[in-house]
């Protein structure tokens, strides 16, 4: 066994490898949702983290694990690779596959589960904007996916938005340098197929709302792409007294999430005008902010929001003429305000949504409280609020069942492994609600 990070290998000695994971034993797994997957996976809990397990040819394994790896020390949004397990045997001496262990990627949500409608109706174009931006920063920093799909992607709440997460990289390869045009077409097409099938099977399962076209939806995406990436790459012409232009974009950028490496200046002879190639490297501009100041680690919306408020509390708490640093400001915003806004969460609605999520909930609940009442509300009175009236009826959404989510691919398990029979599926309805 080979772990780069996670849990004590001693623990993971406990489970059962020399058994096809087909076969293990039902106590040691999990149940959460699952999408498409060519492969055998299975979720197993550890030390108070759950696991994904995939059953996979071994060098397709350490290639997975080498690319998540790297694509995470360039601040891409994956799963954490945790190790892979080579060399196995049955009790008979018969080879068994590798296994591919990642963590699991707690409160995120499978793209059937958006596109249901059981959660929020304006989540299915949030969802393809999330894809794209996957697709624009995977190219940025060089890597051909090769098989972008809604299966291959997880999404995350980001204050309001969704966030997208890249699952599955067996096929993908991060190269030196860009990625050429006709490489980055090629995951367009390969992308824009992928879409269309799911979607197509989304409508034959009857999840697909009427008025969504999968084929137009599929194509959305690839124009969501292509705008967002003439934003980030595409050069600008301008006059040699017209620099503000170029700060207009810088912050544009920024709001975007991204930051600038450097811009690149290169004055063609002849031409009066300035030619200017920016250089994007990396996305989560907010998020790096935030967590320099604060210590949170959160999604690049919800850093956004949060920053917000941020300055409202230091506007508020430091006088015109006192000079206080930034970073002292944010130590006691976390101690005044974000702390105890989590901490008034009772334990059991916990479970619904992440704590940066539930934080900017609380904000945009206390602004149409405020709204309704003509007065500024106190941000304990909308804690309140909104505990009583919105958190306790969400669904949770750290493992979320949805019996009409079953089939075409996706598994679903009670506790012990097995399956929800109808009273029990019923008793899920009540809990989560419809």
């Amino acid at each position: 066994m080979q772990f780069g990070s996670g849990p004590d290998p001693t623990d993971l000695l406990t489970l059962p490898w020399s058994t096809a994971l087909a076969d293990w034993p039902r106590e040691k797994l999990v149940s959460l949702p699952r999408g498409i997957s060519r492969h055998i996976v299975r979720f197993v809990r550890i030390g108070g983290k759950v696991y994904a397990i995939k059953e996979i040819d071994r060098g397709l394994a350490e290639h997975e694990y080498d690319q998540l790896r790297r694509l995470a020390k360039l601040g891409v949004p994956v799963v954490e690779a945790v190790g892979v397990v080579a060399g196995r045997t049955t009790p008979e001496g018969d080879p068994l596959d590798a296994a591919l262990v990642t963590e699991h990627l707690r409160f995120s949500l499978p793209y059937r589960a958006l596109f249901s409608r059981r959660l929020d109706p304006d989540l299915e174009p949030k969802t393809l904007d999330a894809l794209a931006e996957l697709l624009v920063r995977l190219h940025l920093v060089g890597f051909a996916w090769k098989d972008c799909s809604l299966s291959n992607t997880l999404f995350r709440r980001d204050a309001g938005a969704l966030a997208a997460y890249l699952v599955d990289a067996e096929t993908g390869e991060l190269r030196p340098g860009a990625l050429s045009n006709g490489q980055r077409l090629q995951d367009l097409d390969i992308a824009e197929t992928n879409l269309a099938g799911e979607l197509l099977d989304l409508q034959m399962s009857g999840l697909l709302p009427e008025q969504v076209d999968p084929l137009e939806t599929a194509m959305s995406v690839i124009q969501r792409y292509e705008k967002l990436w003439a934003e980030l790459t595409a050069p600008q012409t301008m006059g040699a007294d017209e620099w503000w232009r170029i700060e207009k974009r810088l912050r544009r950028l920024n709001r975007l999430g991204y930051d600038v490496a450097q811009i690149q200046v290169n004055e063609k002879e002849g031409e009066p005008h300035v030619l200017v190639q920016t250089q994007v490297v990396e996305a989560g501009h907010h998020r790096r902010r935030l967590f320099d100041l604060t210590g949170l680690a959160v999604q690049e919306n919800q850093a956004r929001r949060i920053l917000n408020d941020l300055d409202t509390y230091r506007s508020q708490a430091v006088l015109p003429e006192t000079e206080v640093d930034e970073d002292t400001v944010a130590r006691h915003w976390v101690t005044d305000v974000f702390e105890p806004v989590i901490e008034a969460v009772p334990p059991a609605l916990r479970e619904k949504l992440e704590p940066a999520e539930i934080f900017h909930e609380v904000l945009e609940h206390r602004w149409f409280l405020s709204e309704a009442a003509g007065h500024e509300v106190s941000i304990e009175d909308a804690v309140h609020s909104y505990l009583d009236t919105v958190l306790r009826y969400r669904p949770d959404e750290k493992a979320m069942l949805d019996p009409d989510l079953m089939g075409n691919g996706m598994m679903w398990a009670d506790e012990d492994g097995g399956g929800l029979d109808e009273e029990a599926w019923e008793a899920a309805a009540l809990r989560y609600g419809d």
